[in-house]
């Protein structure tokens, strides 16, 4: 039986959101793999600044793909973001927030937990 996944506090991982349905494997949850490429860890709350960054870096969140069952993000919404976008974000000063219960522990490889805390979201 597979471990269950733990969070950035090595506590078991929450869901990160299923309006859409996010993460690498589509189960609402931030959790990773050997099949999940792009390390999808970072359950973050994207906003309009983030979502025109990503765009801008070639990857528009905000376009719909039925195909997918993807609607497209909004304001708002939660997604499982790959950690180096996230990074990338950040280094521009245009990193959303993020839901750390929720943000796999995978993340500690790449951003160390003193900066993901200065994006903490409340886990409503």
């Amino acid at each position: 039986m597979k471990e269950p996944s733990l969070n950035v506090f090595g506590d078991p991982l929450v869901v990160c959101g299923t309006s859409p349905m996010t993460g690498a494997y589509k189960n609402g949850c931030c959790d990773t793999g050997a099949l999940d490429l792009g390390t999808h860890t970072v359950c973050a709350v994207v906003n309009d600044a983030f979502l025109a960054y990503s765009k801008s870096k070639g990857n528009d969140l905000t376009r719909p793909y039925p195909e997918y069952n993807f609607p497209g993000l909004v304001d708002g919404d939660r997604w499982c973001l790959c950690v180096l976008r996230w990074l990338e974000a950040y280094q521009a000063d245009l990193a959303p927030k993020i839901i750390l219960e929720a943000s796999h522990q995978k993340t500690l490889e790449y951003v160390d937990l003193e900066t993901l805390k200065k994006f903490a979201h409340a886990l409503d």
